[in-house]
């Protein structure tokens, strides 16, 4: 009996760590657009993206309370601004993923309740999946940059 225990146990924890790892992966999709397909998105895109927004193209001052740099949002990619523009119209997005909750387990973001980020996808020119830029959403309207996927982000200035 304490073998069935033992193993019912082990087969729980490998299901919790396997659930988690596809939770945490980010795995990678095609857009959902309805008559866009990846091979005509990847025909289409421009084969180098975009300069990736570093300290130099930003503002250079850190948001107090937050620790974050600020960049603004003219100084993004074309195509972040095309998600923000999205955003401000509440959609249609081209990822389910899109407006799904962001958890924020970087902790890198200021702590929020459980709901309060919202992530974006941010297309990646050559990119055959979502690519690893995202705007990240708060609930009281604050939007993040973040060029590589959640390794680092930036407080959006909008309106500059």
């Amino acid at each position: 009996m304490k073998g069935i225990a033992r193993l019912l146990s082990l087969a729980a924890v490998l299901v919790l760590v396997v659930g988690l790892g596809i939770v945490l992966s980010g795995t990678p999709e095609a857009p959902v657009s309805p008559g866009v397909s990846a091979s005509s998105t990847a025909a289409t895109a421009p084969a180098a993206s975009s300069p990736p927004v570093s300290p130099t193209t930003a503002t250079g001052s850190v948001v107090a309370g937050s620790g974050l740099e600020a960049v603004a949002a003219s100084s993004l990619p074309p195509e972040a601004r095309e998600t923000l523009a999205l955003i401000a119209r509440g959609g249609p997005y081209p990822y389910s993923r899109d407006g799904a909750v962001f958890s924020n387990f970087e902790r890198l973001l200021p702590r929020k309740p459980g709901g309060y980020y919202k992530e974006f996808t941010v297309r990646t020119p050559g990119e055959s999946d979502r690519g690893a830029r995202r705007i990240v959403g708060g609930g009281s309207g604050e939007k993040y940059y973040t060029p590589d996927h959640y390794e680092s982000f930036l407080l959006i200035l909008e309106g500059q």
